[in-house]
C-alpha cells in the first residue's frame, strides 16, 4: 500500500484539505465509508435479534449457530478474492460487488422456507460481507496517510453507534408485530445510499500497480479453509461415528491450509504480527460467539420479548465505540498494548458473568450491565490490532498483513460460533422449540453455562496472547 506517497500528498495538501477525517479532502470518502459501515452494523444488530423467531419458525433451533457461522466460512473466502481483485483494479469492483451480493443473500434469507435455507442465505450474505470488509481496507490503506489510520478505524466503531441503538428495537417490533421475514426484506433498500455516497469518491482512489494474475495458490488455499470449517461444523452437529469422517477431512483441509495463510507463527503466538493476528481472531471470536446466544438465552430463559432481549446488547455497541476512540487518542499511544491485554481481562469478566442471569432472582440487567464492560473491552481491541497491524508489517507487506487480521477474525468467528454451537447441543440446547402457547420452551441451563465458560475461558487466553504483541528487541521487521 502506498502509505509514504499518501502521507506525502496529506503533507503538501492545503490545510483545510489535510484536516482531519473529516476534513475537506477526506470528507466524502470518510461518509461514505461510515455509510458501508452502518448497513452492515445495522444489519448484524437486526438479524441478531430476529434470529431466534426465524429459527423456531423454522423448526431449526439446533441449526442457529450455523445461521452465524455459515456467514464467516463463507467471507473467510471471499476475502481472499478481494484482496488480489483490489490489488489488480483497486477496490472499487470488489466492493460494489460486494454490496450487491450481500444484498441479494438477505432477500434469498427473508424469503427461506427451510432452516438448511437460512443458512444458505447466510453464506451468501458473507460472500459478499467478505468482499466489502476487505475492500473497505484497502481504502483506508491507500486514501489515508499513516497518521489518520487510527482516526478513520476508530470512525469504524463510531458508525455501529446509531444502528446498535435503533437495529435491536425495529428488528424486534417488525419480528414481533409483522413477521421476521421483513426484517431480512427491509434491509436492501438501505443499500442505495451507500451506493450513492461511495461511488464519486472511490473512482479518486488509487489503484495500484500490483496488475498480473491472481495469486490462485492463496485462492485454492482460502477455498480449502472455507470448505474444511464447514465440514468441522457439520460434523459437529451429528453426534454419530460417522460424523468423524467429514471431520477429519475438514480438519485435514483447514489446518495446513490456514498455517500458509498467515504469519508464520501465528499459532505458536510468535512475539510480534503473529500474536497480533491470532489476537484478532481470539478476542472477536469469543464476544461474537457469546453475543449470539443473548437473545436466545434471554427469550427462551427469562421469557424476554426479542425486543428487550435486543436491547440488551446495545450498551455493548455503544461502548464498543468508546473503547475504540480509546485507542485512538495519541497520548495513550505507548500503552496500546497494555490497553489491549485490559479489554480481553474486561471481556473475560463480563462474559463470565453473563450466565448468573439464569440464576433465580437473578436481574435481567445483570446481562445488560455485563454487556457495556465487555462491549468497552473489545472496543479497545479491535481498532488497536489494525494499528499493530500496519506497523510490524514488513515494509511493502501491508496488505498482506491486513488481510491475515481479516482472514484471523472470520477463522476466530467459525471456530468459536461453532465451538459455542457444538456445546449448545451436546447440552441439550437443541431442545429449545416453539411452545404451544406462543412462548419458548425452557431449554437447559447447563447449555447456556457451557457455552459462557468456554467462551470466558477464551478471552483469558486471549489476555495471555496479548502479553506477546511486542516483537523481540522491539524492532518493526524490515
Amino acid at each position: 500500500m502506498p502509505s509514504a506517497a499518501g502521507a506525502a500528498d496529506a503533507a503538501e495538501a492545503p490545510p483545510g484539505e489535510a484536516g482531519g477525517v473529516l476534513g475537506r479532502r477526506y470528507r466524502a470518502l470518510t461518509l461514505g465509508i461510515i455509510s458501508v459501515v452502518s448497513l452492515i452494523a445495522f444489519e448484524a444488530s437486526a438479524i441478531t435479534t430476529a434470529m431466534p423467531f426465524a429459527a423456531r419458525a423454522l423448526g431449526g433451533v439446533g441449526l442457529y449457530a450455523f445461521a452465524f457461522s455459515a456467514y464467516f466460512t463463507a467471507s473467510l473466502f471471499s476475502m481472499s478474492v478481494a484482496g488480489q481483485w483490489a490489488d489488480r483494479s483497486g477496490p472499487l469492483g470488489p466492493l460494489f460487488t460486494g454490496i450487491a451480493t450481500f444484498g441479494a443473500g438477505l432477500v434469498l434469507a427473508g424469503s427461506a422456507q427451510q432452516m438448511w435455507m437460512l443458512v444458505a442465505s447466510r453464506a451468501v450474505q458473507g460472500l459478499g460481507g467478505g468482499l466489502v470488509v476487505v475492500s473497505l481496507y484497502v481504502v483506508v490503506g491507500r486514501a489515508y496517510p499513516d497518521r489518520l489510520r487510527p482516526k478513520i478505524l476508530a470512525a469504524f466503531s463510531a458508525a455501529w453507534v446509531v444502528p446498535v441503538l435503533v437495529g435491536p428495537v425495529v428488528a424486534g417490533s417488525v419480528a414481533e408485530r409483522l413477521s421476521w421475514r421483513w426484517v431480512f426484506l427491509a434491509i436492501p433498500v438501505l443499500i442505495l445510499l451507500p451506493l450513492a455516497v461511495m461511488l464519486p469518491a472511490l473512482r479518486k482512489v488509487p489503484r495500484g500497480a500490483a496488475g498480473g494474475a491472481p495469486d490462485r495458490r492463496r485462492i485454492a488455499l482460502a477455498l480449502a479453509v472455507a470448505v474444511g470449517a464447514g465440514l468441522l461444523q457439520y460434523a459437529g452437529q451429528d453426534r454419530a461415528w460417522l460424523a468423524l469422517v467429514p471431520a477429519a477431512a475438514g480438519l485435514a483441509l483447514l489446518a495446513p491450509s490456514i498455517v500458509r495463510l498467515l504469519p508464520k507463527g501465528t499459532f505458536r503466538a510468535v512475539r510480534g504480527l503473529p500474536s497480533v493476528v491470532l489476537l484478532r481472531g481470539i478476542a472477536v471470536g469469543a464476544f461474537l460467539a457469546s453475543e449470539s446466544f443473548v437473545p436466545l438465552m434471554l427469550v427462551s430463559e427469562r421469557g424476554m420479548s426479542a425486543t428487550a432481549a435486543g436491547l440488551s446488547l446495545t450498551g455493548g455497541g455503544l461502548t464498543w465505540s468508546l473503547g475504540s476512540y480509546t485507542q485512538s487518542r495519541s497520548r495513550l499511544e505507548p500503552y496500546r498494548r497494555r490497553l489491549m491485554c485490559l479489554g480481553l481481562v474486561l471481556m473475560a469478566a463480563a462474559i463470565a458473568t453473563v450466565p448468573l442471569v439464569l440464576l433465580d432472582g437473578a436481574p435481567v440487567w445483570l446481562v445488560a450491565v455485563s454487556w457495556i464492560v465487555g462491549g468497552y473491552g473489545i472496543g479497545l481491541n479491535v481498532s488497536s490490532s489494525a494499528v499493530l497491524a500496519l506497523e510490524l508489517s514488513p515494509r511493502g507487506e501491508e496488505g498482506v498483513s491486513s488481510a491475515a487480521l481479516q482472514i484471523s477474525e472470520a477463522l476466530g468467528n467459525i471456530v468459536l460460533v461453532g465451538v459455542a454451537g457444538v456445546l449448545f447441543g451436546a447440552f441439550g440446547g437443541g431442545t429449545v422449540a416453539q411452545g404451544a402457547h406462543g412462548t419458548a420452551d425452557a431449554a437447559p441451563h447447563a447449555a447456556f453455562a457451557a457455552v459462557y465458560t468456554a467462551m470466558a475461558a477464551t478471552a483469558v487466553a486471549g489476555a495471555l496472547v496479548a502479553t506477546r504483541l511486542r516483537p523481540k528487541g522491539g524492532v518493526r521487521p524490515a
